[in-house]
């Protein structure tokens, strides 16, 4: 026995076997390979491959093979491969190919040198493979392990099921590694910027790690491996361990308000070091995420496995969890928000849509599928959702897997208002809305960073008849026995008749943080009578997703309203009242309940959100590859006091490696902060850096810079 060496891109690989046929080098043409098969960018070093696509190598034999010895080759993935399974494969070298399965072409023989070409199905397990070589010679046969690779989803291929033909949108959707993500409100859309960063260092290991730890796995890895051909099987695992319930998956979910041991949800600037951390800990769940962290990491996971994906944003998104296609929200006669039944409505909720052809349900429903990995409702015992078809959504199907109730609540679902008086233990219907629900859903656009709207992929326009049919046969499924008619739900069950008065809060002024808030109620008497109305209003500090923090103002008045008149009430809100108590998503939820004598509460809410300070980038020279350039940041507070415990957080894929973290001094108020830091480029073309500036005062202000990198 003596052993070879040979090298397979900086490995070396050792031959030790009984023939003496001997391979004595192996070259895996691996940069030729990659720009072939598009995975040139991962910064990784590994032969990344993709399927259903020819590789090719070259082979160098002590000796040029003699009559009666053949060559073979073989391909395993996973602990248990197995030819059953499909993950294991045995094929001889061969002149022709064997469409559909793997097979070894001889391209050429110069000398004792093979060049080889290798084709993979195209509905192939993606992950890592090993490629072991058979010599048969005087009728023994000897195997010995020529390496690994890692083979990835093709969307460049018409026969694989992510095949996405548009190369713009497949550039945007696979390729693109920094994006935006949409939050805020309906009456308020801000954007933030995201690091997907899926071709990074060691992200594709963590991600390929990712599937190795899942629950699938961990109770039968030899089916799990088997199944990760199909991006639906692949795309749902992974909607269940992006989170970290059930799984010890990446992210765990903090939606208190209150973030200890862990980093506030709106710190994160992308999902690189959120998976390294997950990795470096010892896989344990990072700490903490909010939807658009879960989103943003998923999103990282799909494209780096090749699956054409992108983030989506909701806004005024229905969580129901009794599937009536219904939300109940609940305010006391004060006018206070109450944390009462467990549905709730989101300012914003964000999830992603991936895109594959769907072979279970039939092709009207393939392309973009949606799948959720914030934990929300548990699906078939697990906190995962989807793949759900955006084109089912569309048509009400809620019978076609997977998880299609939930999500079509989440853009349909019927708003209904109580008013509940815990004194008298009394609850009255105040108010049914069909068309609050489901709102501006959107995506960065391609090729751009403004905002896409998508919503008529989802529904028909609100108001439309179609939507209302389509709602009712939503309903009909999930509720066979329910009656049509004057009971449904629909309908606004009220006895009084139409509300005297109307009322709505409009913004006086700039809403921005250490400055007072200034909105205005108008009441409008719509009768021509005289109108005599109390009014009681509350506002409350709030989380994104609903959850109540803490009341910071309240007042009641009587107001005396002429025939037809119209008034303005000033809500004055200070910053003192609310410094304390505004959470980093500067979100303030007002209401009013207005009650002329005798009839039904008119309810009056308005969720707000207080702009930060203003965090400038700029750079401040030409940036080129390879080449350090200096970017000045930029922030001045605003406030009559000093901050204090600043610190600069900048990442950006292809512009540094790794983020960087920079103390800022303590500012004095009003004191303008100017910070210099260096960057490297490593890859031409227009590259993001986004960037988080947190201090006592300001939890979490956001800037991003799109910087040209010049060759």
């Amino acid at each position: 026995m003596h052993g070879i060496s040979c090298l397979k891109g900086e490995q070396v690989v050792k031959f030790s076997l009984c023939s003496d046929l001997q391979p004595q080098n192996v070259n895996w043409q691996t940069t030729a390979n990659r720009q072939e098969h598009h995975t040139d960018v991962y910064s990784s070093q590994e032969l990344i491959l993709r399927r259903g696509q020819p590789f090719t190598f070259s082979l160098t034999f002590n000796r040029s093979l003699r009559s009666g010895e053949s060559l073979g080759f073989i391909t395993s993935t996973g602990p248990y491969p197995s030819e059953s399974a499909r993950t294991r494969t045995v094929f001889p070298l061969s002149h022709g190919t064997r469409g559909g399965s793997w097979d070894a072409q001889l391209l050429s023989q110069r000398g004792n040198t093979l060049t080889i070409s290798i084709s993979s199905p195209a509905n192939a397990p993606i992950g890592w493979y090993t490629l072991d070589l058979q010599i048969s010679s005087q009728g023994r046969d000897f195997t010995l392990k020529l390496g690994k690779f890692i083979l990835l989803f093709n969307p460049w291929l018409q026969a694989d099921g992510v095949f996405m033909s548009n190369p713009a949108e497949r550039q945007e959707y696979v390729m693109e590694d920094a994006g935006a993500i949409f939050v805020g409100s309906t009456n308020r859309i801000g954007m933030v910027g995201w690091n997907f960063g899926q071709f990074e260092g060691d992200i594709l290991n963590i991600c390929l790690s990712i599937l190795d730890r899942s629950l699938n796995f961990r109770r039968d890895a030899a089916t799990d491996v088997a199944r990760r051909g199909d991006p639906k099987y692949v795309g749902r695992v992974l909607s269940a361990m992006v989170n970290s319930n059930d799984d010890n998956g990446v992210i765990a979910g903090n939606w208190s308000g209150n973030y200890p041991g862990g980093r506030d949800p709106r710190n994160w600037n992308g999902s690189v070091e959120i998976l390294k951390e997950w990795k470096k800990s010892g896989f344990r769940p990072v700490r903490y995420g909010q939807c658009w962290v879960f989103a943003g990491t998923l999103n990282t996971v799909l494209r780096s496995f090749g699956i054409p994906s992108r983030v989506i944003t909701n806004f005024n998104s229905a969580h129901d969890t009794d599937r009536n296609l219904s939300v109940d929200v609940y305010y006391d006669p004060m006018g206070n928000p109450l944390d009462k039944g467990s549905d709730s409505v989101w300012n914003f909720h964000v999830w992603n849509e991936a895109w594959f052809v769907r072979n279970d349900l039939g092709s009207s429903y393939n392309g973009w599928q949606v799948l959720d990995s914030t934990p929300q409702e548990r699906s078939q015992g697990v906190f995962q959702c989807g793949p759900a078809s955006v084109a089912g959504i569309r048509e009400g199907d809620v019978n076609l897997d997977f998880d299609m109730p939930f999500i079509f609540a989440e853009v349909n679902a019927d708003r209904i208002t109580w008013i509940f008086d815990a004194r008298r233990n009394i609850q009255k219907k105040n108010s049914s809305d069909t068309d609050t629900i489901g709102r501006y859903i959107s995506t960065k656009a391609v090729g751009s960073y403004s905002r896409m709207d998508v919503t008529e992929k989802y529904k028909y326009p609100e108001g439309s008849r179609q939507e209302r049919q389509i709602y009712d046969k939503a309903l009909g499924k999930l509720k066979p026995n329910r009656t049509f008619g004057p009971t449904s739900a629909s309908d606004s069950d009220r006895e009084e008749g139409e509300p005297s008065i109307s009322g709505i809060f409009k913004v006086n002024g700039i809403l921005t943080v250490g400055k007072e808030v200034n909105l205005a109620l108008m009441l409008k008497n719509l009768t021509r009578d005289m109108k005599t109305v109390t009014v009681n209003m509350t506002a409350w500090t709030i989380v994104y997703n609903g959850t109540l923090v803490h009341e910071v103002w309240k007042d009641s008045v009587t107001i005396t309203l002429d025939p037809e008149e119209e008034i303005q009430h000033p809500v004055k809100i200070t910053y003192a009242q609310y410094e304390k108590y505004l959470k980093a998503d500067n979100m303030i939820r007002t209401t009013a309940v207005c009650q002329a004598s005798d009839e039904t509460e008119v309810l009056v809410e308005r969720d707000i959100i207080l702009d930060n300070p203003t965090l400038t980038l700029e750079l401040l020279d030409q940036a080129r590859v390879r080449r350090p350039v200096n970017v000045q940041m930029l922030f001045s507070n605003p406030l009559d006091e000093p901050v204090k415990d600043c610190v600069l957080m900048v990442e950006g894929s292809g512009l540094l490696l790794g983020s960087l973290k920079i103390d800022v001094p303590t500012l004095r108020p009003k004191e303008r902060s100017r910070i210099r830091f260096e960057i490297m480029p490593t890859r031409s073309g227009t590259k993001q850096l986004v960037a988080d500036f947190s201090c006592n005062k300001f939890p979490a202000i956001k800037a991003m810079l799109s910087v040209d990198v010049a060759e």
